[in-house]
């Protein structure tokens, strides 16, 4: 077959995946899995070889990152049922102050909180951002919610253990400790410069607060001194200490004085995120003796990704349950694989579309086109996820789609897979709207109207893109 008619065939595709999902509403699974079954057979592989090739690729992603998935959201789930979130984030409000807190709220989102399932993360620490936002000045809610969107984007495609960043390290076959040290090298100035950027902009008049914000909304809280019943928090867990410093006033002496006791017996904050950064350091340790070639066989193994997360789960396991008991680390597990299941389905199908891709030949074709330049590919991978998340609304989805069809071009041309991983990312955040379930999350907690969440989360997390893929070039010609 011409390469024309491969590329041809390609583009339709992934066309009909999209519009199978945005026109007629079909699962994703589904749509991946019709577009992958009519490449591999349109582009001359026999039925069987089809078949092979897609279940091929499901298991494949399915080796490289299923258990790591999984192990994350687990510990996620633990942590969230913990309150250890809530504590955070009102401990880096009183370390570092109300000024500061849209960068050190957003820093801690974006990093050390990726283990948590996103829709998860966002509904325990939106309305506690809330909250926190009119002590930061006139453009509290302005700042907080823009912070939250990028910190949350960014985190899931960029920082080890995002769910999205895994699938795209076991899609390129990115060593995941290698994936973890320029995630951050990435996602760190990426957050501080969007959200500066969103800064500027909104007190140069960008955000007007009459009609950018949802006052009914705010006011009726107010009013009732507890989160709306319909917010999506029922099922939060409500830690003491949010307790005790919202409702003080309306608590007789004696409540006050058990809140203060209960306090006092939470386990240390550190203590139950310790499991979580062990695992994340052995990771990064592992990353470092490989990339300077130190054979410390012990640490070699500690340092593998799945050991170390296993560790992390089974510490984070121990911790939290000296702290909130047996039964409620069992409801958060159980939690934990409900979420992880629809994660690693969507991810293998991605490997399924990306096989087929790979099967049909069209790394040797795009190889030839981006022979002379590593940076072309970077900004047409760049291109391609955007472009698939306006379309079709999920970060992930789009992110292992357009990083799959590039991914046989990678070692042709000589270019960093890493680098195809991070710049696949960074498209994926372009254009956040309203197709997407996290837009709605954040316009409704943070008290904004949809115009409002136009420009804090839309135009914030774009700014974010923009901004991490012009820091990626200048990476690709570093390494």
């Amino acid at each position: 077959m011409s390469d024309i008619a491969v590329l041809i065939n390609t583009a339709v595709a992934v066309l009909a995946a999209v519009l199978l999902i945005v026109r007629f509403r079909v699962n994703p699974v589904i749509s991946l899995i019709l577009a992958s079954v009519y490449l591999g057979l349109a582009v001359g592989l026999s039925v069987e070889e089809t078949v092979k090739t897609i279940t091929g690729g499901f298991g494949e992603i399915m080796v490289d990152v299923g258990l790591l998935i999984a192990f994350g959201v687990l510990m996620g789930s633990i942590l969230n049922q913990s309150g250890a979130i809530r504590r955070l984030v009102e401990h880096l409000l009183k370390t570092f102050g109300p000024k500061r807190l849209p960068y050190t709220m957003g820093l801690a989102i974006g990093t050390v909180l990726q283990s948590i399932f996103l829709d998860v993360l966002l509904v325990i620490s939106a309305p506690l951002a809330r909250k926190l936002a009119p002590k930061i000045g006139k453009l509290g809610t302005a700042r907080m919610a823009t912070a939250m969107a990028i910190a949350l984007e960014c985190g899931i495609v960029f920082t080890v253990p995002g769910v999205a960043s895994l699938a795209l390290a076991g899609l390129l076959n990115v060593p995941l400790g290698k994936m973890l040290l320029f995630g951050l090298l990435l996602v760190i100035p990426t957050i501080i410069i969007s959200i500066a950027i969103m800064t500027f902009l909104f007190r140069r008049g960008f955000w007007n607060e009459a009609k950018d914000e949802d006052h009914t909304f705010v006011a009726e809280e107010d009013s009732e001194g507890e989160e709306p019943a319909d917010n999506g928090l029922a099922s939060a867990p409500t830690t003491n200490n949010e307790r005790g410093t919202t409702a003080s006033s309306a608590q007789p002496a004696g409540a006050s004085v058990a809140v203060v006791e209960r306090e006092r017996k939470e386990a240390p904050l550190l203590l139950l995120f310790a499991p979580l950064l062990t695992s994340l350091l052995l990771i990064g340790a592992g990353a470092i003796l490989e990339i300077f070639e130190i054979q410390l066989p012990w640490l070699q193994l500690l340092g593998e990704p799945v050991i170390a997360l296993l560790i992390g789960l089974i510490g984070t396991c121990l911790v939290t349950r000296a702290a909130i008991g047996q039964k409620k680390v069992e409801e958060a597990i159980a939690v934990g694989f409900k979420e992880s299941g629809q994660i690693l389905i969507l991810t293998g199908v991605g490997g399924s579309l990306a096989a087929t891709v790979a099967a049909a030949g069209l790394g040797d074709i795009l190889g030839g086109f981006f022979s002379a330049s590593t940076v072309a590919p970077l900004l047409v991978v760049w291109a391609i996820a955007a472009v698939l998340h306006i379309a079709v609304g999920s970060v992930t989805l789009s992110a292992i789609t357009a990083a799959g069809l590039l991914a046989p071009i990678a070692p042709a041309i000589g270019l960093d897979p890493v680098l195809l991983a991070l710049a696949a990312g960074a498209g994926s955040l372009f254009m956040v709207h309203v197709t997407s379930n996290t837009f709605w999350l954040l316009q409704s907690l943070l008290g904004q109207s949809v115009r409002g969440a136009l420009k804090s989360v839309t135009v914030g997390v774009s700014v974010a893109s923009v901004v991490a893929i012009l820091l990626i070039l200048p990476m690709s010609l570093l390494f």
